[in-house]
């Protein structure tokens, strides 16, 4: 992408900001929520799913049949028969059905959170990303106009002849370093700009914010991992999974109980009338043979499934925990070490004066540089980590 079209691109986007106003982490979330096209599609699959889950918990359909049988001799007379049939099975099974089908629809209310949770962190680590462009743009912007005012500054002096040539190749190299990044990031926010549209079901959204949100209260780890399990939409789904394979297992044991069948039979033959009271009797001898057994086998699965989860659960936040603990001593350490490090302006005003050389002052000046790109990418990385930590909040 060439950088005409990039910056084209941003002057869009900034023109989107002035109309709409600044928008923060908590209304670009409730808008994807409200508009992404993947939620929508999944409640819609849910729905269909609930409804398909209570089929079956009703009676089959009824069997009515009819036949007229000519005789043969014409003496034989002819033959009418009417059946008029309702199967059923045992009772209890239709109980056992009705409370299955509720368990499959608590299912699937956590499979939507679940989802849900995994687009708005996607949408939360966006914005937060967005920030740390922000706030990159702003102190490569900074290094920008010192670098061109040195420039100017040892050109003027190169012309009067009280500089050199090489001090002014290496501000144009530093300089030139400066705009490519300058050119990657705006094409990094432009990137995320483009993706939180599509999070947004292909409508403009904007996140402009150079702020961090307000990081929430500190916990231990064992509050936060409590509190996580508790609202955690896997976890709940294993749950209901669990809870389905028994129901299932249950369910797989009525098979073994007859099916009945019930209903009317008028039979007229040679001027004669029957009519009476039909009752059938399916055995269940061979047709769910290894069903119980298949059945057993999931409950065990679902249970090695939800063992799993919690032991992965577990080690997934202690993990996430110990880095934002590492990642915050390092970002205390970042910003003690810079308040004591020299500033640009100071290191302008000792080269101006004579009090360091040309290479004693890019040294400083590549420390300081580096040491606040360091300190914005730590702070980033601290960010995603306490969203990552704080997912059951979304």
């Amino acid at each position: 992408m060439s950088r005409i079209s990039i910056l084209i691109q941003l002057l869009i986007l900034l023109l989107v900001v002035n109309i709409q106003g600044q928008s923060n982490i908590e209304n670009v979330l409730a808008s994807i929520e409200k508009n992404n096209k993947t939620l929508g599609s999944q409640r819609q699959y849910w729905e269909a799913k609930k409804l398909e889950y209570k089929t079956g918990l009703t009676l089959p359909n009824p069997t009515v049949q009819g036949q007229y049988l000519i005789g043969s001799p014409a003496t034989a007379g002819n033959q009418t028969d009417f059946f008029a049939v309702q199967p059923f099975d045992f009772p209890s099974v239709y109980k056992k059905r009705k409370a299955l089908a509720q368990a499959q629809g608590a299912l699937s209310g956590n499979k939507l959170a679940e989802l849900r949770k995994d687009i708005l962190l996607e949408a939360k680590l966006s914005c937060l990303e967005l920030v740390y462009r922000q706030q990159l743009r702003q102190h490569l912007n900074r290094r920008r106009r010192s670098l061109e005012a040195l420039q100017r500054d040892f050109e003027t002096k190169l012309r009067q002849g009280e500089g050199n040539i090489l001090n002014v190749n290496k501000v144009k190299l530093q300089l030139l370093e400066t705009q490519q990044l300058e050119r990657e990031n705006t094409s990094a926010e432009v990137r995320l700009q483009t993706y939180l549209r599509e999070l947004n079901g292909g409508s403009v959204v904007v996140f402009v914010d150079t702020l961090y949100p307000a990081l929430p209260a500190e916990q231990s780890f064992e509050q936060l991992e409590q509190a996580a399990e508790i609202v955690d939409p896997l976890l709940k789904s294993l749950h209901e999974e669990q809870q389905i394979a028994q129901q299932q297992l249950g369910l797989s044991k009525s098979w073994r109980l007859p099916k009945f069948e019930l209903g009317y039979h008028y039979q007229s033959i040679l001027g004669q009338r029957f009519n009476g009271l039909h009752v059938g009797l399916s055995l269940p001898l061979w047709e769910h043979k290894y069903r119980r057994e298949q059945q057993e086998a999931q409950v065990q699965f679902s249970d090695l499934q939800l063992l799993t989860h919690r032991n992965e659960h577990y080690h997934e936040l202690k993990a996430l925990y110990e880095e934002q603990r590492a990642l915050q001593e390092m970002l205390q350490q970042y910003n003690t070490a810079l308040s004591g490090i020299q500033s640009i302006a100071l290191l302008d005003k000792a080269l101006a004066l004579g009090e360091i050389s040309t290479a004693e002052y890019f040294l400083e000046w590549s420390l300081y540089q580096n040491a606040q790109l360091r300190q914005l990418e730590t702070e980033w990385a601290f960010q995603q980590v306490i969203a990552r930590l704080n997912k059951y909040r979304l």
